[in-house]
């Protein structure tokens, strides 16, 4: 195969990987939002009974869970606690926000 033809097959295979990371990409964004509405209703109950915007119990569970799951993905275990502590604390600061409002009402 020619340099030109091989740097062709190259161009169009690059073009596939990257058709396939944006979809994988949308469908993370859009996971995230289906995320965090389930996670805005769960500060509304926690606001509305007085609950604790933080659950450490949870969160430590949910890390050890999500460890796991990395591990059989093959998918770097500290990368996923990274990530899940950054899901948590944005989390968190809805509910506490969530309880401010709440209490002001």
């Amino acid at each position: 195969m020619s340099d030109e033809k091989a740097m062709e097959a190259a161009r169009a295979q690059l073009t596939g990987y990257r058709a396939s990371i944006d979809n994988i990409d949308a469908a993370l964004v859009h996971m995230l939002a289906e995320r965090f509405r389930c996670t805005k209703a769960v500060g509304v109950l926690k606001a509305t009974h007085g609950l604790p915007p933080a659950d450490p119990k949870r969160e430590t569970e949910q890390i050890e869970r999500l460890r796991r799951l990395a591990k059989e993905a093959q998918l770097d275990p500290d990368f996923a606690e990274k990530f899940l502590n950054f899901v948590i604390r944005e989390v968190i600061r809805h509910h506490e926000q969530i309880a401010a409002e709440t209490a002001q009402a």
